[in-house]
């Protein structure tokens, strides 16, 4: 998983990430819509792949990357797992704001 937010992290990666979001891009078209080099798209894609974010497919002279969608998934769960503590410490919160007894905490 930290591999993973790291590779995310670096901005150039999470635009290919955003861009990987609406479907699977040639490297062609994510060097046209970074304007950056293919070297340095192709470099940040490596990383990306390292950290099984993306994946590759390659038709005829052409590799096509995507999002692996099971990583994607485990990072999603890992995010929701916090939103759930922050909703449950809100609503405690919210309650204590109002004037209630502030309920016995459980997480």
């Amino acid at each position: 998983m930290q591999q993973r937010l790291a590779a995310i992290s670096e901005p150039n990666r999470f635009r290919i990430v955003e861009l990987l979001k609406e479907g699977p891009r040639p490297v062609g078209a994510i060097v046209d819509a970074l304007g950056l080099g293919q070297p340095q798209v192709s470099r940040h894609l490596r990383l990306l792949a390292e950290a099984d974010v993306v994946e590759m497919t390659k038709q005829a002279q052409q590799r096509i990357y995507r999002l692996h969608p099971e990583a994607m998934l485990l990072i999603s769960d890992w995010v929701q797992g916090f939103a759930a503590l922050w909703v449950g410490r809100m609503d405690r919160l919210g309650s204590l704001l109002d004037g209630d007894r502030a309920p016995e905490p459980n997480a």
